[in-house]
């Protein structure tokens, strides 16, 4: 198979993202259904989570079966990337918040600054900023953007090694789980109706990576980059579930959201088990 054929089809696992994001536009439910939307996408991410740890520790265990050293090395990079992608988010959202309360209000205030000076950056200022549930979003779309690039890895080198049947198992497999994905990214939005435009940067910053990792993965194989991305991925995804919690407490619906959970949780292993059915 060509570069540009392996390529398109990595593009297309990944931004089949973008079926599950229009869900965030239904309006604002009621408060049980809301509870339930928003515990079922942390029942995706949950299994995401287990899916990118299951992954990172088959990779360093056959690092292990081969060197000693190499293993372990992965091993302490799995350690390294999770810390990296839990407390990087933290320390982010930190200094988001920091910059939110020194920001100056009015018009008065707004026309001093610096910034204002500049027609580019005075543009970007009256833009509408993102609400608290778009930055969460934002933040499930990275992490789960660093898990997809490890999965494009994964199509490429197939595709560069011959196994074809994978490769076209792994791209239908992915795609399909990606769906799953888009509505994981949509839990903190939902009752919110995002723009399009917002829907659709969510969209290439979570499948984007695919696309990425395809290219790369067709080149390269790296199990230490592999490891790396997995670990990332997990510590961001640590770090949004636990938002994603903050705000279900705060809706309520407690007997509601459990089962969404549980429901969200089974649909995404339900189409990993499809995947592994088919052969991947």
């Amino acid at each position: 198979m060509t570069f540009a054929q392996t390529a398109g089809l990595g593009a297309l696992a990944g931004l089949t993202i973008l079926l599950g994001l229009p869900v965030a536009r239904i309006g604002r439910p009621r408060p049980s259904r809301m509870a339930f939307l928003t515990s079922a996408s942390v029942g995706v991410l949950l299994f995401i989570f287990y899916d990118v740890i299951k992954g990172a520790s088959e990779t360093i265990e056959t690092q292990l079966s081969t060197s000693r050293a190499a293993g372990i090395g992965d091993g302490l990079l799995l350690a390294a990337g999770l810390g990296a992608g839990l407390m990087g988010l933290v320390g982010f959202e930190r200094l988001m918040r920091r910059r939110r309360t020194r920001m100056p209000s009015g018009p008065g205030a707004l026309a001093a600054t610096a910034l204002d000076r500049h027609p580019a950056a005075a543009g970007a200022l009256r833009r509408q900023p993102l609400s608290a549930a778009q930055r969460v979003a934002m933040f499930i779309a990275v992490g789960i953007g660093l898990h997809n690039f490890s999965e494009g890895l994964a199509i490429g080198q197939s595709a560069a090694s011959g196994a074809y049947r994978l490769f076209l198992v792994l791209v239908i497999g992915f795609g399909l789980h990606n769906v799953t994905e888009g509505f994981g990214i949509t839990g903190p939005m939902i009752g919110e109706r995002p723009s399009w435009r917002f829907l659709a940067l969510l969209g290439i910053v979570g499948g984007g990576p695919t696309f990425a990792g395809t290219l790369i993965g067709y080149q390269v194989s790296s199990a230490p980059v592999s490891v790396l991305f997995l670990a990332l991925a997990a510590g961001a995804i640590l770090y949004v579930v636990g938002e994603l919690q903050h705000a279900g407490r705060k809706i309520g619906a407690h007997d509601v959201g459990m089962l969404g959970l549980l429901v969200g949780f089974l649909v995404a292993y339900g189409t990993d088990v499809l995947l592994s059915v088919a052969g991947a």
